[in-house]
């Protein structure tokens, strides 16, 4: 038919195979053959049946998001209209799946009347994901095959279900063992022996009666899949979509569902998800490092330091099959250590989301030791110890001494110098800074900090071993707190200010989690221990008004059960403290600050603008390559809300002539430095350019 759609023959079966590399997204220019070739199917007298398959490594892996948006989307034939003509077709169709059949690759599946799946396979509806319903059937028919409750759980989560799961649950009617097209076929010749009736998905109601009958199970399921949601559009327009496919007529539902793909695909929300779906494939390229660059071998990792953030790195890496060798000072600390991991391991065994059998096999990769030298045969090996230049420089050394050749050292600094740690070895070229996120074994974002002479394999193994482990890893370059942590304090300079002035930490932090962050940044001072923040600025000859007070009342955060907050017994949640409010006002008042009621808007002013200039700031040094890498650090790191699509897209939603405006107000009004407008967001605000779509200078 074309270069993309094929039609051969077995007999009486129809084989239409779809080829369109790399992942046989659904592009314009498949769906057109794709449709003639159906048809051609249906009106020949001498196919009996016909089975969807899909040449490559995939099957259809879902629409062509580079189309959302565009006039190619929505031309003729477009999605919903291929789902009906398969759905029509008077003869069994049978879809071979392979690979990965996620979204409208699985709409697609979903229209055909039976399913075989290779026993590797993977199908899911992932479309929340970047802020959408599924928009060609898929809350429509899917709950009519597992039931609404687990077709909940698929499309709000997003998460893709395996082959054997997925005929338990009713999604695929065979798992082919070994020749997928081969068993696929003979499905449909079975199915074309038995006569039928062959009965559309749209038709089977079966199991939708449960649910019809009383939705209380349903709704329970909605809120609690729902209660994370925090402002997001897309989880909701899903329950309610899947909600109609119980309450509704099937076209009524499959109408409604269409409209709220189309509202929510032309709206902020799924612009930002889509923009950090993108970014993040921008960020595993290296500007200066080719293809030709081939990562380094990693067999078997060294991790130094067996305390939580050691441990959690640890943990990362053995999730993801590796070997790790935990060194500390004595076997007390190890023993501490490894309880806490399989402490951390048996909680998932209890939750359901780790098998016992996969636990004692995560635990069988640890080695421990008290002897650098039983690190020797490591490839990889890093370093979770105290954040200290002169700590971590003696254990470099220690580490030049026995790594072999070729072993790559890195560093888990969040702030430090990896230059000058580099420096400190006989190796600069195999030094790297990996940054994990606590507790490293739960948080996705890996910064990977690139020294001065660090080598281009290095930074292409980190990036590959990264993705590995499950992180989401983005190259940036040398400076105080790299990307995430030098905006971070940006963002809190003004804090206390705002406190002296007149605000309470119960206002900024709601100003925080209403913008979408899980919580706000009093709240993280109490989770992460002031006493930190109190030891390191000591150690700096730096003060703070209030931390520091706060701290010698020995009030330390969540774990004294006293900080910024009052904390109940046995309880997380922050209570406002009356001791709290009177220690701030008589700091304003030893002060001379005349204190007012503050805005909510003038709290994003004071702490957001300064952190997106302060972004643009590191764009214009080089230290991170592109605008939407600093995006992909702020979601996956920090919390930024994914509806907003990271720090620098959501300063274009906001406007860039306003972010200036108030900075250039509050830098006239404080004299603080952090509020002056870089040139780099004035000359982007004056010339109407995107900050999310720039590059380093």
């Amino acid at each position: 038919m074309s270069d993309y759609v094929t039609s051969t023959r077995d007999g009486e079966i129809a084989i239409v195979t779809i080829d369109n590399p790399p992942v046989n997204a659904l592009s314009h220019h498949l769906r057109e053959p794709l449709f003639k070739a159906l048809e051609a199917a249906r009106d020949d007298a001498s196919v009996e049946g016909i089975v969807l398959a899909c040449a490559g490594r995939t099957f259809v892996s879902g629409a062509d998001i580079t189309e959302f948006g565009s006039p190619k989307a929505l031309a003729e034939p477009n999605l919903p209209q291929l789902c009906a003509l398969l759905e029509s077709l008077p003869k069994p169709a049978v879809a071979a799946i392979h690979g990965t059949a996620l979204g409208g690759g699985l709409e697609l599946a979903l229209s055909c009347h039976y399913r075989v799946a290779d026993k590797g396979a993977k199908v899911g509806l992932p479309e929340v994901k970047l802020g959408l319903v599924p928009g060609s059937g898929g809350t429509v028919r899917l709950p009519r095959l597992t039931g609404p409750e687990a077709a909940l759980k698929m499309i709000v989560s997003g998460n893709p279900i395996g082959a054997s799961q997925a005929l338990a649950a009713g999604v695929v009617d065979a798992v082919a063992e070994s020749d997928l097209l081969a068993e696929a076929v003979a499905f449909a010749k079975a199915k074309v022996k038995e006569g039928g009736p062959h009965v559309a998905v749209r038709n089977r109601d079966e199991k939708l009666a449960a649910a019809r009958a009383d939705l209380a199970g349903f709704d329970a399921v909605a809120k609690e899949l729902t209660k994370k949601a925090r402002g997001l559009e897309a989880p909701l327009a899903c329950v309610q979509s899947v909600r109609n496919a119980i309450t509704l007529p099937f076209d009524e539902a499959l109408k409604k569902e269409r409209e709220f793909f189309i509202n929510l695909v032309a709206g902020d929300q799924s612009r930002a998800q889509r923009h950090l779906f993108f970014a993040e494939r921008e960020a595993a390229k290296v500007p200066g490092v080719g293809k030709e660059t081939k990562p380094r071998s990693i067999a078997k990792v060294g991790v130094i330091g067996a305390g939580t953030m050691g441990g959690g790195i640890a943990m990362s890496f053995v999730n993801g099959g590796v070997p790790v060798t935990m060194l500390e000072m004595s076997d007390e600390a190890l023993d501490r250590g490894l309880a806490t991991i399989e402490k951390n391991y048996s909680i998932s065994v209890s939750r359901g989301s780790l098998k016992e059998e996969e636990k004692q096999a995560r635990m069988a990769r640890f080695s421990r030791t008290t002897d650098y030298a039983d690190l020797a045969d490591c490839d990889l090996i890093i370093e979770a110890v105290f954040e200290e230049m002169s700590v971590k420089k003696d254990v470099f050394g220690k580490i030049d001494a026995i790594a072999k050749p070729g072993a790559i050292l890195a560093t888990n600094t969040s702030y430090l110098d990896v230059n000058e740690i580099a420096a400190s070895t006989k190796r600069p070229q195999d030094v790297v800074g990996l940054h994990f996120f606590s507790p490293a074994n739960v948080m996705k974002l890996l910064e990977i900090v690139r020294g001065e002479k660090t080598a281009d394999d290095v930074l292409v193994t980190a990036l590959a071993l990264g993705r590995k482990i499950g992180k989401v890893p983005v190259v940036v370059g040398v400076c105080h707190g790299f990307v995430g942590n030098r905006m971070l304090g940006a963002r809190g300079d003004d804090l206390e200010a705002l406190l002296l002035e007149g605000a309470t930490p119960e206002q900024v932090d709601k100003v925080f989690t209403d913008f979408g962050f899980p919580m706000g940044p009093f709240a993280m001072w109490d989770l992460a221990g002031l006493d930190i923040g109190w030891r390191n600025r000591k150690a700096l000859g730096k003060t703070a008004v209030i931390a520091d007070a706060v701290c010698e009342m020995g009030r330390y955060g969540q774990k004294t059960s006293k900080g910024m907050y009052l904390y109940e017994a046995g309880s997380r949640t922050p209570k406002p403290d009356p001791e709290i409010a009177r220690l701030i006002e008589a700091k304003a008042e030893e002060l001379g600050i005349q204190r007012r009621a503050i805005s909510d808007q003038e709290i994003i002013e004071r702490t957001l603008y300064p952190m997106i200039n302060e972004g643009t700031l590191i764009l214009e040094e080089g230290i991170a390559a592109r605008a939407s890498d600093i995006d992909i650090v702020w979601a996956n790191g920090y919390g930024f809300p994914i509806g907003k699509g990271g720090p620098m897209f959501w300063a274009d939603l906001e406007g860039l002539p306003k972010i200036v405006e108030r900075l250039e107000h509050w830098h006239e009004k404080t004299g603080k430095t952090v509020f002056k407008p870089s040139a780099l967001i004035r000359s982007s605000a004056a010339d109407q350019q995107k900050l999310a779509s720039r590059t380093a200078a």
